[in-house]
């Protein structure tokens, strides 16, 4: 009966301190929704005001009338990043995973290296190319800038789960006449949903959230991401807090409805090929 106690008090101990680290880490996000429903004239009061006791939206219709098109313009970013990810990582995570061509170890090093590079010395090198290309300012440019944070991750990830796939499935797909090409396409592509959800949302997160690759390659054209409408609205509007914080807010929020909705196929996707039989 005591050990039950001490249990049931360790237990409420740990709670107690989650819930205060907690509190911690997500009063920011709370202070940015407070201030985004607060009147201008409310913005300098002292003490704060640490509820919004007469909330107003001009915040919100503020940031929705002048930031619609940079968030059009990062959603078709992202989900133009998450396509470009796929089609170049799945092939070349089932070629690593089953066909096991030459310089394979190399490759999975120089995936690795590629992922340690900082987003700053690879803008610099994209925005040397691009120059001679004729691709800066265009949102092209900034989803092949993009994909190649998102393209090693998914590669590596793919190639882990990928090869944990029974080699008996691919190979009575072969017995039954079956090429290379239909076995990844019938076969291996179904049973890679988890990993393929958890590459897709992170390559549109990554690109959701890009502020250098879009402050270095795209400076001078009126189609900018939500990252760098954010940066512009804060140096023309440095009163207008509210109105920053709602663009923040509703920048925020597809990023939080993906994370919630696809939490369970993240955690089976990261996993993938972690344990093997």
């Amino acid at each position: 009966m005591k050990t039950r106690h001490v249990k049931t008090a360790r237990s409420g101990w740990k709670t107690a301190l989650g819930v205060v680290l907690a509190g911690v880490m997500l009063f920011p996000v709370y202070w940015m929704v407070n201030v985004s429903l607060t009147k201008t004239r409310d913005l300098r009061a002292d003490p704060p005001h640490w509820f919004p006791w007469n909330p107003t939206f001009e915040g919100y219709a503020d940031a929705l009338g002048q930031q619609l098109p940079a968030l059009a313009t990062s959603l078709l970013i992202g989900l133009g990043t998450v396509v470009v990810t796929l089609v170049v990582s799945l092939p070349a995570g089932f070629a690593l995973a089953r066909l096991r061509p030459r310089g394979t170890r190399l490759l999975d090093f120089l995936l690795l290296a590629a992922q340690m590079i900082p987003a700053v010395v690879m803008a610099m090198g994209f925005y040397a190319v691009y120059l001679r290309l004729g691709l800066l300012n265009t949102v092209w440019g900034l989803i092949v800038a993009d994909s190649t944070l998102a393209v090693p991750f998914g590669v590596l990830l793919f190639r882990a789960f990928m090869a944990g796939i029974p080699a008996e499935v691919l190979a009575a797909a072969q017995i039954d006449g079956a090429s290379t090409w239909r076995a990844f396409r019938s076969i291996v592509l179904p049973l890679s949903r988890n990993s393929v959800i958890t590459v897709s949302l992170f390559a549109f997160l990554w690109a959701w959230s890009d502020f250098i690759f879009a402050s270095t390659l795209n400076r001078s054209s009126d189609v900018i991401p939500i990252t760098l409408g954010i940066f512009r609205y804060i140096g023309n509007n440095t009163t207008q807090w509210n109105s920053i914080m709602a663009t923040a807010v509703i920048a925020s929020l597809p990023a939080a409805v993906l994370l919630v909705l696809a939490q369970r196929y993240i955690a089976a996707g990261v996993t993938a090929g972690a344990v093997k039989d």
